[in-house]
C-alpha cells in the first residue's frame, strides 16, 4: 500500500436549522473555538463552521435532524476542570466516566444533542 491517511481535516455534527446563534453560545463562547467563514455556496445551506487550527468542526443543517447520542468527536483539553468548570456553570451536563484506566474523560451534550467526548490531555 503506497498511501496513508495522516490528519483528521475535520469533523461534522448535524444541527437543526435556524439555530446557528445556539451553535455560536457553545462552540464559540464555552468551547473557546473561533467561527470560521463558510463558502457562500455552502454558507446559503445554513450550519456553522468552528476552528482554532488544531481543531475543527463543522455544524451541518440536516433537515430530518437526530442528534447523535453515541457516535461523537472526541476532543482533548488542556485543563479539563477548567472546561467542565464553565460549561456547567452554562447549565450544562457534564457526564465523568472512568471506564478506560489511565484516561481521564468526560461527556457533555451540545445544544441539539449530539454528544461529544472530553479528554484531558
Amino acid at each position: 500500500m503506497g498511501y496513508e491517511l495522516v490528519a483528521v481535516d475535520h469533523v461534522q455534527l448535524a444541527m437543526p436549522r435556524g439555530r446557528e446563534a445556539e451553535a455560536r453560545d457553545f462552540y464559540q463562547d464555552l468551547l473557546g473555538l473561533e467561527e470560521r467563514p463558510k463558502p457562500p455556496v455552502l454558507a446559503a445551506r445554513g450550519g456553522c463552521w468552528f476552528s482554532n487550527d488544531r481543531v475543527t468542526l463543522h455544524l451541518g443543517v440536516e433537515d430530518d435532524f437526530r442528534p447523535a447520542r453515541k457516535a461523537h468527536p472526541a476532543l482533548v483539553v488542556e485543563d479539563l476542570d477548567d472546561l467542565c468548570g464553565s460549561l456547567e456553570g452554562a447549565g450544562r451536563l457534564v457526564r465523568f466516566d472512568d471506564e478506560m484506566p489511565g484516561v481521564r474523560r468526560c461527556y457533555v451534550d451540545d445544544p441539539f444533542g449530539n454528544r461529544l467526548e472530553l479528554i484531558e490531555a
